[in-house]
């Protein structure tokens, strides 16, 4: 590994470590921020648990006036599933939990307004149908565990629960997260932190401790323009109010990404505090497959499709799910709007955030695990282009590297 510290053209510092072989890595990671005006974000890559990329720059605020860190923290967003999905397959690698059990045999009070045949594997493959809720949330609801809860309960579904795929975007993480208390004892964040964060040493939290509140980058949000390419998100979320796609975003109880609040709620869909590096740490031992973290046979049914064929009903794309993970998603033929793929390898799995804001995946097949987070969101559906040509730069260094082929 040899030290980084690249000067690129608008003299944002570019710092960390990364193998020879990877060089190219680090020479479109520095691009972003020419290219595409990048504040701040941070690229970890991991190959069969030597770490190969290791390096970030930027500014961790909108005003560009603290540097971004070797510490420094974001919000991961929806990269938040995938330490969410591997929760949940702990479990199922223990047999604690089946996916093929009615959600009603580990939380009896579900079974209610027509979601009592729902299963744990529907939960886990976004066909549950509570992509988002109806009943308006109070103020400060989404810090509420118990009254999150309560409301998912209570409510209707959007579908018959098996028969669409729609993205549960900020449900699944009570939803998901609710089985694992009523398995465990253990809230989301308190079972995250034993079985995995602190096994592996990350620095990944679902409920972040006061303590290190400091460190997280402030998030500058998108700016829509007449420019913005049309999707069937965007034109449903502008004419109907009571739709998916409205709810999930705005019937959020004031919900903000950048309050301390957020930081130290269990949001286990959206909430996540942590870094590349810990994102491509968590999923290491995956890309390994070496039965530390979770049995071989268990990591092989990470990359098993398991969504309903067609149209996701939430995010009007079509999208690929095995239980609880994103799979290869190429739909740049298929859709019209902004940043709608997530190209990976064939039987890789992880899970991108909001607005291009972060992405995780481990590849098996070459041992390889990647962690990426920015604070600047852009319009993307699933990743940016800033994050695909990182993606597809690491994958063509694994071809050129003599010791990883």
């Amino acid at each position: 590994m040899k030290r980084v510290e690249v000067q690129y053209k608008n003299s944002v510092q570019i710092n960390g470590q990364c193998h020879g072989d990877f060089q190219q890595v680090v020479e479109v990671f520095a691009e972003n921020f020419d290219k595409y005006s990048e504040i701040g974000s941070s690229l970890c890559v991991v190959v069969d648990g030597e770490t190969t990329v290791d390096i970030w720059g930027g500014h961790t605020t909108e005003q560009r006036t603290e540097q971004w860190n070797e510490d420094t923290l974001s919000v991961a967003f929806s990269s938040t599933k995938a330490a969410l999905a591997l929760c949940a397959h702990l479990l199922i690698d223990r047999e604690e939990l089946h996916p093929e059990d009615k959600v009603v045999k580990y939380w009896p009070e579900y079974g209610r307004n027509g979601k009592e045949e729902t299963t744990v594997g529907m939960i886990l493959n976004h066909t549950a149908g509570l992509p988002a809720i109806k009943t308006p949330v109070q103020d400060g609801g989404f810090y509420d565990w118990e009254y999150m809860v309560g409301l998912l309960e209570n409510e209707k579904p959007f579908w018959n629960p098996g028969d669409e795929t729609g993205y549960h975007m900020m449900t699944t993480g009570w939803l998901i997260g609710e089985l694992i208390r009523r398995i465990t004892g253990k809230s989301l964040g308190n079972f995250f932190e034993d079985e995995v964060s602190k096994p592996y040493n990350l620095e990944y939290w679902i409920g972040l401790p006061q303590k290190e509140v400091d460190r997280v980058a402030k998030v500058k949000p998108f700016t829509s323009s007449a420019s913005d390419k049309p999707s069937g998100f965007a034109e449903a979320f502008r004419t109907d109010p009571d739709s998916m796609q409205r709810l999930s975003l705005t019937n959020t109880g004031g919900y903000d990404y950048n309050s301390v609040e957020t930081y130290k709620a269990e949001i286990g869909g959206v909430g996540g505090i942590t870094n590349a590096r810990s994102l491509a740490g968590m999923l290491s031992p995956l890309a390994q497959n070496n039965g530390k973290l979770l049995s071989k046979g268990g990591v092989q049914r990470l990359s098993q499709l398991h969504s309903v064929p067609g149209i996701d009903k939430m995010l009007m794309l079509p999208t690929s799910f095995s239980e609880g993970f994103m799979l290869h998603m190429d739909n740049r033929r298929k859709f019209e709007g902004e940043g709608g793929s997530f190209i990976i390898g064939p039987n890789a799995f992880g899970h991108v955030g909001f607005g291009g804001s972060s992405a995780t995946f481990a590849d098996p097949d070459c041992k390889m695990s990647f962690g990426y987070m920015v604070n600047k969101l852009g319009g993307e559906y699933l990743i940016s282009k800033r994050c695909q040509n990182l993606i597809n730069a690491c994958y063509s260094s694994l071809q050129k590297g003599n010791i990883y082929k």
